[in-house]
């Protein structure tokens, strides 16, 4: 029993040893455990708390590096827009419509691009796709009722046969009274068609013309000012005709800068 206590002693002086000269190693690369725990523990603080701490570690940590953001990174050769795939329009007609529409309603010009180069359609596709489509969120029992003016859309359909009977009327209309594809008409030609709608003057089944044109008109919209990552806005460029900086992780390090701040918009993936 004697021997045992006397090995278990020389054991624990070595581990003592052992921790003393990996604490000296650690204190002579210039980081203690300490500093380093209490600096992933601010790390961990500046998730839950927000922009304060997060402004602080950018301040301390990451002033004056570049960084670059998506986008900007060059690579070599061709690589493939995944973001332009269709998901919900299976004729191409459709797709082509919609195409159309959006960019009448939201129109390339000097300040910048239109709907169709910031990949509102394709916004438009992938969110008819999901929840959005099926109006997975909003109350969808009857019984329903004309509602008035200030009440919104009041029918029964779901936006994805909305979109679907909106463009393929505005096609329908189109070869009526010009005899040619929509996509296919002057501009003039086809704002005619769209103030039409707007002003609820086509007869659409199940819903008002007017309530589609405001539905259209509010999807082009969320996908020119959108993040991203949810398939329009594409290079960010809605956000730079607006001058808007994207969801930037905090802006302390130039709060106190009196000069304006002429900054480059960041995406929801810039922070991944």
């Amino acid at each position: 029993m004697v021997e045992k206590n006397d090995d278990k002693q020389t054991d624990v002086n070595q581990s003592s040893s052992n921790r003393d000269e990996t604490a000296a190693a650690s204190s002579n690369e210039g980081i203690s455990r300490r500093t380093f725990i209490k600096n992933t523990g601010l790390v961990a603080g500046g998730v839950v708390g927000g922009g304060v701490l997060g402004g602080v570690l950018g301040n301390q940590w990451f002033a004056g590096t570049d960084t670059e953001t998506a986008g900007e990174a060059e690579t070599d050769g061709e690589s493939n827009n995944f973001q332009e795939a269709r998901m919900f329009f299976k004729r191409p007609e459709d797709f082509q419509v919609l195409s159309a529409a959006v960019e009448r309603i939201y129109p390339e010009d000097d300040i910048g691009p239109g709907a169709i180069a910031l990949g509102v359609p394709y916004f438009i596709d992938k969110q008819l796709a999901g929840e959005y489509g099926f109006n997975a969120r909003d109350y969808m029992q009857g019984p329903f009722y004309e509602g008035a003016p200030t009440q919104g859309n009041q029918s029964s359909m779901n936006r994805r046969d909305v979109f679907l009977q909106g463009v393929r009327l505005i096609q329908s209309i189109a070869n009526e009274n010009f005899n040619t594809a929509f996509f296919d008409l002057e501009g003039e030609q086809q704002d005619e068609i769209l103030e039409a709608f707007e002003n609820g003057e086509p007869e659409m089944p199940g819903m008002d013309s007017a309530a589609f044109f405001e539905v259209l008109r509010d999807a082009t919209l969320r996908g020119a000012y959108s993040d991203p990552v949810y398939g329009g806005n594409q290079n960010m460029d809605g956000w730079r005709m607006k001058e808007y900086p994207g969801p930037q992780m905090a802006y302390i390090h130039m709060i106190e800068d009196d000069e304006y701040q002429d900054m480059e918009p960041v995406s929801l993936h810039d922070h991944n």
